[in-house]
């Protein structure tokens, strides 16, 4: 298909804005196909108008109807074929096995929520039926069950242009939800989220459902971000990104006259605590630990950012080994030059501050974009003094922190603010003699890993992707797994409800016993 650059307003495409910018192909700085139209406030309005139209019908779809919706979506996405994948290189200059994984995991995230709307259960419907004849007073009918927001914002991540973007969980999680979406798109990757909202569109139109079920509008976060944001007719917003974008979109969304959850995932630098019998074989540990930091150019948000350890001859060498792994690491191109820059600013202030010693460095080229993996050190007692040995540099850079005793690793895990993820590297009997540590770990992050590495989120329901403050705006809360659905609902009693009113799940206890029933039978086949 053409990519006309435009925004899509319910079903139809729309380019009213006066203002609007190329793509250029990462690699050749050639412009790509489109000039993309900035959504004007008409265009936000109209948006936003069908949207709140539209969920007085989509939430009222059963289940069933809105699976089959999103199993539509999968269909039209692949139907795309080499299409999209071409885009998105050309786009974000990432690998194509890559872009065809990723693609994968998009695809298998819509198809996860299709299943969890066909299981049902998830709804948590609770039935008490009346009961007139209970003294001292009777009781009246109650039934309580989990009903979508209203209409949901979704801002689209640089990092992954696919899964975290236009299809990605939040507008998965979102539409299964039963809420209409309005996806900000991303302006590194116009054309890619141009191609998969025309899948959503067709999968719309072929479903049945309402036009303004889905809506995708290019501009700028500071206008276009902002409007939508600010509309009343929003009632939850879902981001992915940086720490400084997220913030002023939840303090933005908390100056409205109805504050609306703002649920952003935002840095990380996913500490690492090294035991002492991690280091036997600091060559492999070495291997291991510099294919993660450096994956991706390390522009992935659960990316080792922090080794943790004790000092010693064993880490002396696991130092001098990573630093021996580092520079064969070829610079690669990262998924723009404004993140490219953000990186070598960033990993420029961090190495200037005080006590920090550059441990090794990746050779220099001459190509522009380039992402140089480096590795730094620093003693604890700095570390925990100064909070900005903890800012994200968003790129291939760790920085090892060197402890005198274990009171000092307890120090330097109490001093670090929210994270993402912690991995613990060690021997069993070890970890034992360092719960205190690990506990105290379980405290700062949403995921608690072990002898492993910290990249790689897997979509399943035990997954929980977000963590306390900073790493997210609310912890209680999932942007990956069926758990994310939970975010975009919100529990309702019905008290003497007329049947003909009640959402399905509600209408009868017998059935709703049986559900039951079937849903602890298929737990135990499962186990």
């Amino acid at each position: 298909m053409s990519i006309h650059g435009k925004n899509f307003i319910g079903n139809e495409l729309s380019a009213l804005g006066d203002k609007s910018n190329k793509i250029y192909d990462i690699n050749s700085n050639e412009a790509l196909e489109g000039d993309f139209f900035h959504a004007n406030k008409e265009e936000v309005e109209k948006a936003l108008k069908l949207a709140s139209d539209a969920f007085v019908v989509y939430k009222q779809k059963s289940q069933i109807q809105r699976a089959e919706f999103l199993e539509t979506i999968i269909e039209e996405i692949m139907n795309l074929g080499d299409e999209l994948i071409l885009r998105v290189m050309s786009e974000s200059n990432l690998p194509r096995p890559r872009l065809e994984g990723e693609r994968g995991r998009t695809i298998g995230q819509l198809k996860m929520f299709a299943n969890l709307l066909r299981e049902g259960s998830w709804v948590e419907a609770s039935i008490d039926t009346a009961m007139p004849q209970r003294t001292p007073l009777p009781r009246n009918d109650l039934r309580k069950m989990l009903r979508p927001l209203g209409v949901v914002s979704i801002f689209e991540a640089s990092n992954f242009p696919l899964a975290f973007a236009c299809a990605g969980g939040d507008t998965a999680s979102a539409l299964a939800a039963g809420c209409c979406v309005i996806v900000k798109a991303h302006s590194s990757h116009s054309g890619t989220s141009e191609l998969i909202a025309s899948a959503i569109i067709t999968a719309v139109k072929k479903c049945n459902m309402p036009t303004g079920t889905f809506s995708l509008l290019h501009g700028s976060g500071r206008t276009v971000g902002q409007d939508i944001v600010m509309h009343d007719v929003v009632k939850a917003v879902g981001f992915t990104g940086s720490t400084y974008a997220g913030m002023e979109l939840f303090k933005l969304a908390n100056t409205r006259k109805e504050p609306i959850p703002v649920f952003a995932e935002m840095g990380s630098i996913n500490p690492c605590l090294f035991l002492p019998s991690s280091l036997k074989d600091t060559k492999k540990l070495a291997a291991i630990y510099s294919f993660s930091i450096t994956l991706g150019v390390g522009q992935f948000c659960t990316k080792p950012g922090l080794i943790i350890a004790l000092k010693s001859p064993e880490l002396n060498e696991f130092k001098k080994d990573l630093a021996l792994e580092i520079t064969k690491v070829k610079p690669a191109t990262m998924l723009s030059s404004s993140i490219s820059k953000a990186y070598d600013d960033n990993k420029n202030e961090a190495l200037k501050l005080k006590g920090i010693s550059l441990l090794s460095s990746a050779e220099e080229d001459n190509l522009k974009s380039q992402g140089k993996a480096t590795i730094a050190c620093v003693d604890a007692s700095v570390f925990v003094k100064n909070p900005d040995y903890q800012e994200e540099v968003f790129g291939p850079y760790s920085l090892i922190v060197e402890c005198e005793n274990k009171n000092e690793i307890l120090e330097v895990i109490s001093s670090l603010s929210g994270q993402l993820t912690a991995t613990v590297m060690g021997e069993d009997n070890e970890m034992e003699e360092y719960s205190s540590h690990i506990y105290a770990l379980e405290n700062k992050v949403g995921r608690i890993l072990f002898n492993g590495v910290p990249t790689g989120v897997e979509v399943c329901s035990s997954m929980q992707h977000g963590g306390p403050f900073p790493a997210a705006t609310d912890s209680r809360f999932t942007s990956v797994g069926t758990g994310a659905i939970k975010r975009f609902v919100r529990p309702v009693c019905f008290q003497d409800c007329p049947r003909s009113l009640l959402p399905l799940e509600l209408q009868d206890k017998n059935e709703l016993n049986i559900m039951r029933v079937l849903n602890d039978s298929n737990t135990r086949d499962a186990v």
